[in-house]
């Protein structure tokens, strides 16, 4: 399903045209905060916003949580990354001010076209048609409250939704979510005493590793840590560790990731 988008005519340097073209100033240096999003450029001639084309929102919500999720925090879309800007929070001002979404949209499509080179944003992250979907979602649902309908709601998986986990001759396979949110496919996980080799496959992209802690900690560290695999990107990681009967929980080490959700529990019978 697309989702059709009005055509909206470049602003002009008339009065009107000028305050929007402030506005656009304005949200585009509040985007840039933090060093992690270059301003939109703007000529000195005056600011245009590109005519709006269909945009696949599913698509866009998909491509932006395995590409910018891991980073960036965008509730209606359930990613919890830190390492960048909370987009709610950065655009929440301007929205409120009277910034049209359309503006949004030229915003995130000029920084991702120039990203920061002293930034963590990668060159190249996205160009065409998808950098058009991602920024077309996110215009559509940055700084809304309540959660995505239709079609939208069920583009993603809601991270941890899989089927628990189960362990077999001495292997649990717990794979971290290949849509590259900060989570693992499953949130539970079961296994009987003694040796086991846990595995982590990940085909995200996003660098993850999986580890065990003693107890039942969540999204703090509360226990002592029994073992960790490696961090791979792409591939699968694992950590063999030697476990008593008992609750404990498996996260990932990288920073911010356990905080944002990418953690789980294994009861050992």
């Amino acid at each position: 399903m697309r989702f059709a988008h009005s055509n909206t005519r470049p602003y002009s340097t008339r009065r009107g045209g000028v305050r929007r073209c402030a506005r656009l100033r304005r949200l585009a240096r509040r985007a840039g905060a933090g060093g992690l999003l270059l301003a939109l450029a703007i000529g000195a001639s005056g600011c245009a916003v590109k005519g709006a084309d269909n945009a696949n929102l599913i698509v866009g919500k998909q491509a932006f949580v395995a590409k910018c999720g891991s980073c960036h925090a965008l509730a209606r879309a359930n990613t919890k990354g830190t390492a960048g800007p909370n987009l709610d929070e950065v655009f929440r001002a301007s929205v409120a001010e009277g910034a049209q979404r359309n503006a949004v949209r030229t915003v995130v499509e000029g920084q991702v076209q120039n990203p920061n080179p002293l930034g963590i944003m990668p060159a190249h992250l996205a160009s065409g048609a998808a950098l058009a979907d991602i920024s077309a979602y996110v215009a559509q649902v940055v700084d809304k409250s309540g959660q995505d309908t239709g079609l939208l709601a069920s583009a993603v998986e809601a991270p941890g939704a899989g089927k628990p986990a189960v362990e077999k001759g001495g292997k649990l396979q717990i794979p971290a979510s290949p849509s590259g949110q900060l989570a693992y496919t499953a949130s539970k996980a079961s296994a009987t005493a003694g040796a086991v080799t846990i595995e982590m496959p990940n085909m995200s992209g996003v660098s993850h590793n999986i580890a065990v802690e003693a107890g039942e900690g969540g999204a703090t560290a509360k226990g002592a840590t029994l073992g960790a695999s490696q961090f791979v990107t792409k591939g699968t990681a694992t950590v063999a560790v030697n476990l008593k009967p008992g609750t404990y929980t498996f996260f990932c080490e990288a920073p911010g990731h356990r905080a944002a959700g990418m953690y789980g529990t294994l009861t050992v019978k």
